[in-house]
């Protein structure tokens, strides 16, 4: 039953409507050129304009998905056109080669897209190789090439129309899923002691994952309801968003100081299991609620959710009486705020059920104020190119090695006469990445994937020569491997060479020697992709780290400023704070991916892996903490803000500012009010002190607590927690920051 779900799922996803629409436009045009022209050429052709320009049918607005479509066309064109003029000449075509590669790689410089337009026009010039010129001229070549990709953004257009929901519906699922995931996490790491390291550095990787879902949501959503108005699917859609962004948030505001907690709860340890189940359970709901929108199974209510919350709030009670007041005072503070987190996310599972269960209903939602401010904007600005041109850029670098090493691909294709040689070419266009550990794993997938390909491709020759089960195959494994391409790209690499081999099988006698030169090629291409990514220029993320680092405390800094300016003027959240909110979570996701990319780089070239996974993880931590009393103050009420309040933001903030410096190697010794610190340190301490005092007498005296003294007891403590806290990962930041600098120096001087 998993496996036919699995396998439903698939078929409704948007990858394999995306493959389908290629697949379509790639195939057709062969066969109508075939049936009614009676030759391939001009199908071709064609075809090939659709291969070219697929790499830019990728998610986002129709308005992106356009005009990234209409810039990919034009550059096939042009660099089909401009490659086959001089293909013929080596001296000519060689140093154009290396200049042409260089220039197209670099526009990957203004972002993802852009990356992906790129890559199309890479592929235009590699494969202009195919252009047979005794049966077609290269202009209508260039010109059918261009036409494909019309073609392809005809069916793209009319696939949007056909099916509007799926790609939205698609990311949300994905995003509910990985959502889960997270939370679940954040149980395990509660009681799992020994495995944190590792949960940590998973949790780290979906961060950045969930971090590039929601842009992919805010560009869709927040895009089609500035263009088309506010329909009751854009409600929907907003709604749902906004919870989970909402679940994202409470999970990154519910830090917990784990060695503190291990130590309060060292010997009740029965008195947290309950918390990991309760997220195990919230996690589950979350999975069943992304099949609901697949339609794979009907919305029901999680009743483990609500029995869970009664076991843990029974448990604290216990809590409280076995260790009893005035001792348990602060671990029962500590158990009651991590219930009221998880009461939130259990509120925003009912308010996702509720969308799902009557969204048509729900006139009352408001537009998001300042919806364009949220979609992270591109920028085209053509300052970049000059500004990236050195060996300081990661992008200049893999631009230079890519061009350079090409021409060497293309070298050795034409002094060993390989059957093929574009194929060299193409596998480092595919394989080559900016980053070494991408670039290592791809061309393991890749060679992998093209062997276990042969294979079947082999077994298959043995078992049947018939032409028209060869076209079948390669006509099916065609739209199979491009749907795999983003999520298993070993796997598509399979079906990728399985369309190739029984493609050319239709045409070649000895396909043996078709399957032989394509492992060689492959094996070539990888190989050099591989050496070239090590020797070339290389781009090690240690080199770039520091510049990671910088952006992230800079934002948290902002987002200190921000919760500091709220706590004082309450009211309304203001777009700045979510704003900074949002700009904290995507700089962090990006500090993580760059740990993430060092990681898998060789052992010699990470020896600072130790202290930067630190400063990954006190950075990591100090947003938590500071999303936890952003959370808390705009959720509950609170009293006046105290004047030592602000001593701790300015001593948090200075501390920033010194780690910027550090990192910047423009450090001057400056001290900071410890005086003022203290005396902040003793008032928080001193009135938590009072206040306990006071509840301690109130309960010899029998009297309830009231709500005053509750509110003012939970307030005191999570602040002071939170700024205490945000203090030291502060100074922990600046001495990791210190070690990392001596680890540097140290190694420089071997």
């Amino acid at each position: 039953m998993c496996m036919i779900a699995g396998l439903k799922r698939f078929f409704k996803s948007v990858n394999f409507v995306k493959a389908i629409v290629i697949g379509i436009a790639t195939v057709s045009p062969v066969l109508i050129s075939n049936f009614v022209l009676g030759s391939v050429s001009i199908g071709f052709s064609v075809s090939l304009g659709v291969v070219f320009c697929s790499p830019a049918y990728a998610p986002g607005s129709l308005k992106h998905l356009f005009f990234g479509l209409l810039s990919a066309i034009l550059l096939a064109f042009s660099m089909t056109f401009i490659t086959g003029s001089i293909s013929s000449n080596i001296y000519v075509f060689l140093p154009l080669l290396v200049i042409l590669v260089f220039l197209i790689s670099y526009i990957s410089i203004f972002g993802f897209r852009a990356s992906l337009i790129s890559f199309t026009g890479l592929l235009a010039i590699v494969l202009s190789f195919t252009q047979n010129s005794s049966n077609i001229s290269l202009i209508n070549h260039s010109l059918l090439v261009a036409l494909g990709g019309f073609w392809l953004l005809g069916l793209v257009l009319l696939a949007n129309f056909l099916f509007p929901k799926i790609q939205t519906d698609g990311l949300f699922v994905e995003t509910i899923e990985k959502t889960a995931e997270f939370l679940k996490l954040r149980g395990k790491l509660l009681v799992e002691k020994e495995n944190r390291d590792a949960l940590f550095k998973r949790m780290f990787e979906l961060q950045t994952e969930l971090n590039e879902n929601h842009e992919n949501i805010r560009e869709v959503i927040l895009r089609k309801r500035i263009n088309s108005g506010f329909s009751n699917r854009t409600r929907r859609e907003q709604l749902l968003f906004a919870q989970l962004m909402e679940m994202y948030d409470l999970a990154i505001s519910n830090p917990v100081d784990y060695d503190k907690f291990d130590l309060i709860f060292e010997d009740h340890q029965e008195k947290i299991v309950g918390f990991k189940k309760l997220m195990t359970e919230i996690g589950n709901q979350l999975e069943h609620i992304s099949k609901v929108i697949l339609k794979q199974e009907n919305l029901k209510e999680n009743l483990e959710i609500k029995k869970t919350l009664f076991n843990i709030k029974t448990q604290i009670d216990y809590y409280r009486i076995l260790v009893g007041l005035p001792k348990s005072r602060v671990g029962t503070i500590m158990l009651l705020n991590l219930k009221t987190y998880q009461e939130k996310q259990v509120q925003r599972i009912s308010g996702i059920e509720r969308i799902l269960n009557n969204y048509i209903h729900n006139d009352k939602i408001v537009a998001i104020k300042d919806a364009e401010r949220f979609i992270t904007p591109q920028d085209y600005d053509l300052k970049k190119l000059w500004a990236n041109f050195n060996l300081k850029s990661p992008i200049f670098k893999h631009s230079l090695r890519l061009s350079v090493t090409m021409a060497l691909g293309f070298i050795l294709g034409s002094m060993f006469e390989m059957q093929n040689s574009y194929w060299v070419l193409l596998t480092l266009v595919v394989i080559m990445r900016p980053s070494y550990g991408l670039t290592k794993e791809r061309s393991k997938n890749r060679v992998i994937g093209t062997l276990i390909g042969a294979v079947i491709a082999v077994s298959i020759i043995f078992i049947t020569q018939n032409i028209w089960v060869y076209g079948v195959i390669a006509v099916i494994s065609l739209p199979i491997a491009l749907s795999f391409i983003q999520l298993n790209y070993r796997n598509a690499a399979v079906f990728i060479t399985l369309h190739v081999i029984f493609i050319y099988a239709s045409l070649e006698p000895n396909i043996l020697e078709v399957i032989k030169f394509r492992v060689l090629d492959t094996v070539i291409g990888a190989g050099l992709a591989f050496t070239a990514n090590y020797f070339l220029w290389p781009a090690w993320q240690i080199q770039n780290i520091n510049e990671f680092l910088i952006k992230t405390i800079s934002a948290n800094k902002v987002f200190l400023k921000e919760i500091d300016t709220f706590y004082h003027n309450k009211g309304e959240l203001p777009t700045s704070y979510k704003l900074a909110r949002k700009d904290s979570f995507l700089k962090v996701g990006d500090l993580n991916a760059a740990y993430q990319r060092m990681n898998q780089e060789p052992k010699s070239k990470k020896k600072e892996l130790g202290e930067i996974y630190e400063l990954v993880t006190f950075s990591n931590t100090f947003l938590s903490s500071l999303s936890a009393l952003g959370m808390f103050l705009r959720t509950n009420k609170t009293m006046e803000v105290p004047k030592q309040f602000e001593t701790y933001i300015k001593y948090i903030s200075k501390n920033l500012d010194i780690s910027v410096q550090l990192l910047n190697n423009e450090f001057s010794f400056n001290s900071q009010e410890k005086i003022k610190l203290k005396e902040a340190q003793e008032f928080y301490d001193n009135y938590f002190d009072n206040l306990s005092k006071q509840r301690d007498q109130e309960i010899l005296e029998g009297k309830m607590i009231t709500e005053t003294m509750k509110i003012q007891l939970h307030e005191i403590q999570l602040v002071s927690e939170q700024l205490k806290w945000l203090l030291n990962l502060s100074e922990n930041i600046i001495n990791g920051i210190k070690q990392l600098n001596l680890t540097k120096e140290h190694k420089s001087h071997k």
